[in-house]
């Protein structure tokens, strides 16, 4: 008895400590983006790495909010990922929806097929072909071929997201609310989507945070400042011959902040969606 608990109380013991080491893996990145974001130049270039700056300034974050209109890109940013975020969403809501009470039908089935081959294709490998159907359609430069393109690849998950969690919604919920008149978009509306709450954010920080983060066709369909997104923009720092780190490391922390915040605020109902359609019953 008394060996099992030492043996219990050691294997805590080893548990904390790893969980801490790969903490510490995780969280170092960002703790030296922010230190490097608030040295000075003299600072940053010396042979010998700091972990706390000696003399730390904000004249970094002001060269990149004042000087280079790092929050007209955040602006765009979040525009394009909040209407990323709304279309994807409305299309997941009712494709998970179909997916989960009619997948019985053929139709249904090779649709969930397709949604699941297209998360085996690479965004790179589409990148060409997108280019050249958004340059016939003349929507390069525009927040439209932007948003297009991110809601087509968060797409796919989001669906299988809700769908997941429309399965675990009891089919009776809905038989009571076809008793009582109502149809099965109206069931949809007024029954299931106020219990599917915490799958809804779940998915929808998913795609919003897939937009914000997307660099591949923000670098390629934008080139202009007026739609450029924050992604893009870090990399203007970085020059040929030489990078301004400081800055680099700056507007990288605020790219992350608001991601960060939107994050703290609703993890609770972020991890209780990603739950709520592993048991069902």
């Amino acid at each position: 008895m008394v060996s099992n608990k030492k043996t219990k109380f050691i294997c805590r013991i080893l548990t904390y400590v790893v969980l801490t080491i790969l903490a510490f893996v995780c969280a170092f990145p960002f703790y030296w983006m922010v230190i490097s974001a608030l040295k000075p130049k003299s600072e940053i270039r010396t042979l010998i790495p700091t972990l706390i700056p000696h003399a730390p300034t904000m004249e970094n974050f002001v060269n990149v909010w004042e000087k280079t209109g790092f929050g007209r890109y955040m602006v765009n940013s979040l525009v394009v990922a909040g209407i990323t975020t709304l279309i994807s969403m409305v299309l997941a809501i009712l494709a998970g929806y179909a997916l989960s009470r009619y997948y019985k039908y053929r139709a249904v089935k090779n649709v969930s097929a397709v949604l699941t081959v297209s998360q085996m294709i690479p965004g790179v490998l589409l990148l060409v072909p997108l280019y050249l159907i958004m340059f016939k359609l003349n929507l390069l430069e525009s927040y439209v071929s932007l948003i297009l393109a991110n809601s087509t690849f968060v797409l796919p998950l989001a669906t299988y997201m809700m769908s997941s969690f429309f399965d675990s919604v009891p089919i009776e919920l809905e038989e009571s609310a076809e008793l009582d008149g109502c149809g099965k978009l109206a069931t949809l509306v007024r029954i299931i989507l106020p219990v599917s709450i915490p799958s809804i954010i779940s998915a929808g920080l998913y795609a919003f945070i897939s937009a914000w983060n997307e660099f591949l066709f923000s670098f390629v369909f934008l080139s202009t400042d007026k739609f450029r997104t924050v992604t893009p923009a870090i990399k203007l720092f970085k020059g040929v011959n030489t990078t301004d780190w400081g800055s680099l490391t700056a507007a990288s922390v605020l790219a992350v902040v608001p991601i960060t915040l939107i994050f703290l605020f609703l993890q609770k109902y972020f991890i209780s969606g990603l739950m709520s359609g592993s048991v069902k019953g």
